[in-house]
Order: C-alpha cells, then sequence, then structure tokens
C-alpha cells in the first residue's frame, strides 16, 4: 500500500488507540443480529470485510461470522433477499463483536440478547438506523453515536441523552461503535481490523476486498452530511 496517500491525521489512528487484544489463536466469533427489513448493505459490507481479513503471520480465519435472530424462520431482508438465520438468541455462541445493521424495529427478545452479550464484547457496533435498535437497549445513554444523515433529527429527537456527531463516518465510546449509513458499515468494520490486528492488517484487508475508501482512516470523513441533508452534484473537472 502506499502510504503517501493517507490522509494526514491518520497517525492519530495508528498510534495503537482504541487497540482490542484478539485471541492468539481462536477465531474472533462476530454475530450479526436480524430481523425483517435488514439493509442487506449494513450487514453483508461488515460480513465481507472480517471473512477476507487478512492477517500478516495469521493462519486460518481471523473471524467467525454468524446471524442470530429470535427464530431460525427465514427472514426477508431488504429488496427481498430470504436469509435463514444460524443461529436463536438461545444457541449462539457468545460474540466478541456485535454488528446491528438496520432493520424493524425491535422485539424485547431481541434488546435483551444485545443488552446481555454486548456485557463481554470487545466491540458491539451499529451500522445506519442500527443505532436506533443500540440506543433502543439504553446502552447509548451519556455516550456518543453517530446514524444515518438523513435519520439526524430523528435519532436527538427519540434519545436525547445520547450525544449524536453528525458528519461522523463512525463513532468508539468503550466498547460501543456506530456508523455512519450504508457503505460507512465497511468502514467501521475495517476499523475494527485495525484496532485487533493493525494498520498493515486493515491495508492488507482494505486492498484484497479492492476497496478504495479512505473512511476507515478518518473518523470524521462524513463532514458532507454535517453541512446538508441535501444531494448536490460533485463538480468535476472537464
Amino acid at each position: 500500500m502506499d502510504r503517501r496517500r493517507l490522509p494526514k491525521n491518520s497517525a492519530a489512528l495508528e498510534d495503537g488507540r482504541n487497540a482490542l487484544t484478539p485471541p492468539e489463536r481462536a477465531s474472533i466469533p462476530v454475530a450479526f443480529p436480524i430481523a425483517r427489513g435488514a439493509v442487506i448493505i449494513d450487514f453483508c459490507g461488515p460480513w465481507e470485510v472480517f471473512h477476507s481479513a487478512d492477517i500478516p503471520g495469521r493462519h486460518g480465519d481471523a473471524f467467525q461470522t454468524y446471524t442470530v435472530a429470535e427464530t431460525l424462520e427465514p427472514i426477508t431482508a431488504s429488496g427481498g433477499m430470504k436469509i435463514i438465520p444460524n443461529h436463536t438468541f438461545q444457541t449462539a455462541p457468545a460474540p466478541k463483536v456485535v454488528v446491528i445493521p438496520a432493520q424493524a424495529p425491535p422485539t424485547q427478545a431481541m434488546l435483551s440478547w444485545v443488552r446481555s452479550v454486548t456485557t463481554a464484547t470487545d466491540v458491539t457496533m451499529s451500522v445506519c438506523t442500527g443505532a436506533f435498535l443500540l440506543a433502543e437497549t439504553g446502552l447509548l445513554s451519556g455516550k456518543s453515536a453517530t446514524t444515518f444523515h438523513d435519520a439526524y433529527a430523528r435519532f436527538e429527537a427519540a434519545y436525547p441523552d445520547v450525544h449524536l456527531k453528525r458528519g461522523a463516518r463512525f463513532v468508539e465510546d468503550g466498547n460501543l461503535a456506530s456508523a455512519g449509513g450504508l457503505s460507512s458499515g465497511i468502514d467501521l468494520a475495517i476499523r475494527v481490523i485495525e484496532r485487533y490486528f493493525g494498520r498493515e492488517a486493515a491495508e492488507r484487508t482494505a486492498y484484497t476486498l479492492e476497496y478504495q475508501g479512505t473512511g476507515w482512516q478518518d473518523p470524521d470523513s462524513n463532514g458532507i452530511y454535517a453541512r446538508s441533508l441535501t444531494f448536490a452534484p460533485i463538480n468535476k473537472p472537464a
């Protein structure tokens, strides 16, 4: 990777801040709690990042990914895709990372499971309006978070005790994290790899995925959405 192309403030994320300790040999379990309407890119983007993690010197899969739901009945995700969950809340392995996508309003069973497992996770992260589910658990009370730009006002009105960061690509607060909308979850997942295994592993993973976005290196890189919620085309030179 050409390190000269890194953002100017990338060193701030390269100094071990918020570093996580991976297991010496075992895979890191990553749970994706899903329900009706789960937005595909919100969980499939991070899923592929963890599945494709390229960790120097490590043999075997660094992460073990699986879906979790209230039952094993097929779930209709966004766009009509049908998904059969791998586990129920009762049978799922204890996760060290949880990825919460945008989806239908949560049941009490979903909220209880997220609250329970988060007592022992390294990272419980939301993507897009999955932040509403995470906030509904009460875990975000008094903490900072972000969400999909078109939901800023709704989120602030619903959860005034959460400090919403507009224009953030992602936010980390203790073992909780939240990404902006949609593709932001890919960046947060790469950032989680960086926290576990360092900058080279994150760069190698992004390279393997042919992912040229650099938002994972700069948590404030969604600034365009802090300035305006109205789409404005980017003027490109002729």
